[in-house]
């Protein structure tokens, strides 16, 4: 891609310090755009914030970046950040909603502060963020300034599931019906919102607790994907060159996958039937549903293929 290419935009990359976040960071960054990497340095469960970790990873950057330590959950830290853009950079063109924490546990052992941590992390501050950001963003439209790009990184343990994942994959699941409103309620003003499922060697993939021997191999195999794939992607998804919107995107290695989304696959009409007979129900769904159902598989199994590097 062109140097150039992203030239004069500003971007927000939330958990923008580590991993996936500092690589879509660092090639926005040398595409051109001025970025403020939003990171309070928290470890993987959400806790320890460290201030200086998005400090460090702008300051490597150098000219053109910014760097935000607050937790975006809190209230009014998702309008400062984006105060920060336009205060330090007179825009903010693109969002990369990528900041997330794991508290993993069976729902049977599921405790409710852990459950609220992670949605507000994962679900309620990339929420904020668009909130704060996509005024702006359609007053530049309006102006005339080049309409902008939301990306929201989302996971397949939201599309298919994972053993123990219940609060991540429902904060994950949740994202991908914010981006399809998001990507509704912005059409008019020409921003473009997508979702992005990664599989890449992070601190995500790093904790993950194999429940068997296929997620086992799935967990080797993903601890040798770079970063660097995800982040082309990204910067393609918010760059002036993309026209997709409300799209589901996974990205392997080399390889690129567009999600289906939910529709309906199959119908039964019970008209002949008395209102109160459910086996008579129960009958007819078997015959019309029983060959359409979705197994139980996880997302881990479901890839658990060699990718493509």
């Amino acid at each position: 891609m062109t140097t150039a290419l992203l030239d004069g935009r500003v971007a927000l990359v939330t958990g923008g310090a580590r991993g996936i976040g500092l690589a879509v960071a660092t090639t926005l960054h040398a595409l051109g755009a001025s970025v403020v990497i939003a990171d309070a340095g928290v470890g993987i469960g959400g806790d320890d914030a460290d201030p200086d970790v998005a400090a460090r990873a702008a300051s490597a950057l150098g000219e053109r970046a910014a760097s935000f330590a607050g937790d975006l959950a809190e209230p009014g830290n998702a309008e400062a950040a984006v105060a920060l853009a336009l205060e330090r950079f007179g825009a903010i063109d693109l969002v990369v909603n990528n900041a997330a924490i794991l508290r993993d546990g069976f729902i049977f052992k599921t405790r409710r502060d852990d459950w609220q941590r992670v949605l507000e992390v994962n679900l309620h501050a990339p929420l904020a963020v668009l909130a704060a950001a996509t005024p702006a963003m359609r007053d530049q439209a309006k102006a005339g300034r080049a309409p902008g790009r939301i990306v929201n990184v989302v996971s397949s343990a939201g599309l298919v599931g994972n053993f123990a994942q219940s609060a991540y994959a429902s904060a994950k699941a949740g994202l991908v019906g914010l981006t399809r409103v998001v990507a509704m309620d912005l059409v008019r003003s020409g921003i473009l919102c997508n979702a992005v499922a990664p599989f890449a060697a992070t601190r995500v993939t790093g904790s993950i607790q194999p429940a068997n021997d296929a997620q086992a191999e799935y967990k080797d195999r993903a601890l040798r994907i770079p970063p660097a794939y995800v982040a082309r992607l990204i910067a393609f998804l918010v760059s002036p060159a993309n026209g997709f919107t409300g799209q589901i995107f996974g990205v392997r290695g080399r390889e690129v996958f567009l999600f289906s989304q939910a529709r309906p696959v199959a119908r039964a009409v019970s008209e002949t039937l008395d209102r109160q007979d459910a086996l008579a129900l129960g009958g007819l769904l078997e015959a019309e549903f029983a060959e359409r159902t979705t197994d139980l598989s996880t997302d881990l199994e479901l890839f658990n293929t060699e990718p493509l590097l």
